[in-house]
C-alpha cells in the first residue's frame, strides 16, 4: 500500500504570499543594501570612520536626550488619563493622539507656523515691540528637533503607559495604604514595579521612533544636525555617495533591530497577572484643591504642547502675512482663501512643478492601493496566526521586521535593487504603494489577528451542518465578526500612506509626489505664496488624520 503524501497545515498555505510579499520587497532591497555597505570604495570614492561615528553618535545623543524629556511630560500625562476624570477628556484624548499619527512634514510645519521666523509667537512679539527681526530663533538648533519630538511621542507614553496603569488592580494600592505605606512608597514598591515592563516598553518605543526620525530633523535641524537618517538621504541622494549611505543603512538597521528585539521581549512580560476591574473603577473626578491644580496644569501643558501647533498651522493657511515671491507693493495683510484656491490652479513655474492638487490625487491614489494590498496580505498573515501551528512563532516576527527598518533604509534599497524595468519607479509606479503597505501591515495584523482569533469555531461548524458554503459562511460568520476590525486596519493603511515620507522621497517619481513631498518641496521655496500653500497642504492632511483618529476611536481601535 503506497502511503498518501503528507499534506501542509493549512497555515503554510496562508503565510505563502505575505512571505513572498516580505522576500522580494523587504529582504531583497535591504540585501542589496547590505551589498553596499561590503564596497568600502567605487567610484573613486572613500569611506572614513568619521563618516559613520559622528551622525551616529549624534543620533543617539539627540534620541536619548528627546526620551527622557517625553517621558517627563508623557508620564504625568499617562497618570492624567488613567486616573482622573475630567470636561474635555475624550476630546483632548484625541488631540494628543494626533501628532503620533501626522507626517513628519506637517509636524515640522506646524512649529515653523508657532514658532518659525514667520510664526505667529514670533510675529506677535515684533509687532509687540516694534523688532524688525524675529527674537525667537528655533529653526536650525537642537531644541527645534527636542521639542518637535516631545510633541510627536508624548502619546506612545500616555497610551502605553495609562493603559497598563488604568489595568492595575487599585485594591493593591489601598491595600499599602490600609496598611500605612505613604503615597510614594506606595508608588515606589507597589505601581512601579507592576508598571515596569510598560515603562520600559515605553520607552524603547519613544527611543526607536527618535532614533530614526527624518523629517522633523530634516526640516527643523538644518544640516548641523544630521542623524542616520539625513545623513543616508543626503549622501544617496545629493552627494551620490551610495557606498557611505549603505554603510550607514546597514548600520542604522542593525540598532533599529536590536531596539525592536528588545522592545518585544519586553512587552511580552508583566510583573504579576492584573486583575480584571469594573468600567471605570479607579477612575474619579479630582476632589481636593490639590487635585484640581495637578489635572488644570497637566491639561494645560497639553495644550499648549500639543494643541497650539495644531492651531498654528491651522490659522496660519488662512493669514496672508507676506507677499508671494517677486510679489511688488503693499501686501494686503488679513484673513484669506487663496491658499487653498491656489491648490486647485497649475502655476507650473519649473518644469519639475506639479500643482498640489495632482500631489492629493496621487496620494489619495496611493493610500487607496495600499488598504487593498496591507488589508489582502494583512487578512492572509492574520489568518495563518489563528491557526496552531508551530510555524507561527517563527513567522510572526518576521512582519515586525518592516518596522524596525527605516523608512530612507527601504527607500534607498529600493533604489538600488529596482532600478530596471520592469521593476524600476517610472515603469512600476505600484512600488510606492507597496512600500507604504510594509510599513502598513505590522498594524493590519496586530488589528485583525485577535478578531479571527474570536471566531467561535461552532458557528462555523454550524453553518455547515446547515448547507452553507464556505463562501457563504465566510461572508455571513466571519465577515460580520472581523468587519469593525478590518474597517479599523484600513483607516490606518490610510492614513500610514498619507503621511509617509522617509520612503517616498525616494522612489516617488519627480511629477508625482504625494502630499508630505509636495509640502516639503513648498517648505523649501522662498515666498509667502509657497508657505501658504504649505500650510493648506498640511491642513488639509491633518484634518484627513483626525477623521481617522476618530473613526479609530469610535470604533473602539487602538492607536498602537
Amino acid at each position: 500500500m503506497i502511503a498518501s503524501p503528507k499534506r501542509f497545515p493549512r497555515a503554510v498555505w496562508l503565510w505563502s504570499i505575505p512571505l513572498l510579499f516580505l522576500g522580494v520587497f523587504f529582504f531583497l532591497p535591504l540585501g542589496t543594501v547590505f551589498h553596499l555597505a561590503f564596497q568600502p570604495e567605487m567610484g573613486g570614492v572613500r569611506v572614513s570612520r568619521s563618516d559613520v561615528l559622528q551622525p551616529l553618535g549624534f543620533t543617539f545623543w539627540q534620541a536619548g536626550l528627546s526620551t527622557l524629556l517625553t517621558l517627563v511630560v508623557g508620564l504625568p500625562a499617562a497618570y492624567l488619563f488613567a486616573r482622573f476624570e475630567f470636561p474635555g477628556k475624550r476630546l483632548l484624548r484625541v488631540l494628543t493622539t494626533l501628532p503620533f499619527i501626522l507626517p513628519t512634514v506637517v509636524v515640522a510645519a506646524s512649529f515653523n507656523a508657532l514658532l518659525g521666523p514667520r510664526g505667529w509667537i514670533n510675529l506677535l512679539l515684533m509687532d509687540w515691540f516694534g523688532l524688525a527681526t524675529p527674537p525667537i530663533q528655533i529653526l536650525n538648533i537642537l531644541g527645534a528637533i527636542l521639542l518637535a519630538h516631545v510633541f510627536y511621542n508624548t502619546t506612545v507614553v500616555i497610551r502605553v503607559v495609562g493603559s497598563a496603569l488604568g489595568q492595575l488592580d487599585p485594591r493593591l494600592e489601598q491595600a499599602a495604604r490600609v496598611l500605612g505605606a505613604s503615597p510614594l512608597r506606595t508608588l515606589r514598591e507597589v505601581t512601579l514595579p507592576l508598571l515596569r515592563p510598560a515603562l520600559l516598553s515605553a520607552t524603547l518605543l519613544v527611543f526607536l521612533f527618535d532614533f530614526t526620525s527624518f523629517g522633523v530633523v530634516l526640516l527643523l535641524g538644518g544640516p548641523r544636525y544630521a542623524t542616520l537618517e539625513v545623513e543616508i538621504y543626503i549622501q544617496a541622494l545629493q552627494m551620490l555617495n551610495l557606498p557611505l549611505a549603505g554603510l550607514l543603512s546597514a548600520v542604522q538597521l542593525a540598532c533599529t533591530l536590536a531596539i525592536s528585539a528588545l522592545n518585544s521581549r519586553l512587552s511580552g512580560k508583566r510583573a504579576v497577572p492584573l486583575a480584571p476591574r469594573l468600567r471605570g473603577e479607579g477612575i474619579r473626578k479630582p476632589r481636593t484643591w490639590r487635585e484640581r491644580l495637578l489635572v488644570g496644569s497637566l491639561t494645560a501643558v497639553l495644550v499648549a504642547l500639543l494643541v497650539m501647533p495644531l492651531a498654528a498651522l491651522g490659522l496660519r493657511s488662512v493669514a496672508r502675512l507676506e507677499g508671494a515671491r517677486g510679489e511688488r507693493g503693499a501686501v494686503q495683510n488679513g484673513l484669506t482663501l487663496d491658499y487653498y484656491r491656489e491648490l486647485f490652479i497649475n502655476r507650473r513655474g519649473s518644469l519639475f512643478y506639479v500643482p498640489p492638487i495632482e500631489a492629493a490625487r496621487n496620494s489619495l491614489i496611493y493610500a487607496g492601493t495600499t488598504v487593498v494590498i496591507a488589508l489582502s496580505l494583512g487578512s492572509l498573515a492574520a489568518a495563518a496566526l489563528s491557526q496552531r501551528s508551530k510555524i507561527n512563532r517563527w513567522l510572526e516576527p518576521l512582519l515586525l521586521l518592516p518596522l524596525g527598518a527605516s523608512a530612507v533604509t527601504l527607500g534607498l534599497g529600493f533604489i538600488v535593487a529596482f532600478n530596471k524595468p520592469p521593476l524600476d519607479s517610472r515603469s512600476f509606479p505600484l512600488l510606492v504603494p507597496i512600500a507604504h503597505s510594509l510599513v502598513a501591515l505590522p498594524f493590519v495584523v496586530r488589528t485583525l489577528q485577535p478578531a479571527m482569533a474570536s471566531i467561535p469555531q461552532s458557528l462555523k461548524q454550524a453553518a455547515a451542518v446547515l448547507g452553507a458554503s464556505p463562501l457563504r459562511a465566510w461572508l455571513e460568520v466571519d465577515l460580520p465578526i472581523i468587519a469593525r476590525a478590518a474597517l479599523v486596519s484600513a483607516v490606518f493603511s490610510f492614513t500610514i500612506s498619507l503621511g509617509e515620507f522617509g520612503a517616498t522621497s525616494f522612489i516617488a517619481q519627480t511629477d508625482m509626489p504625494t502630499l508630505p513631498v509636495a509640502i516639503y518641496r513648498f517648505l523649501s521655496q522662498p515666498g509667502g505664496l509657497n508657505y501658504g500653500q504649505a500650510m493648506a497642504m498640511a491642513t488639509l492632511l491633518l484634518v484627513v488624520c483626525a477623521l481617522g483618529i476618530l473613526v479609530i476611536e469610535r470604533l473602539g481601535g487602538e492607536t498602537f
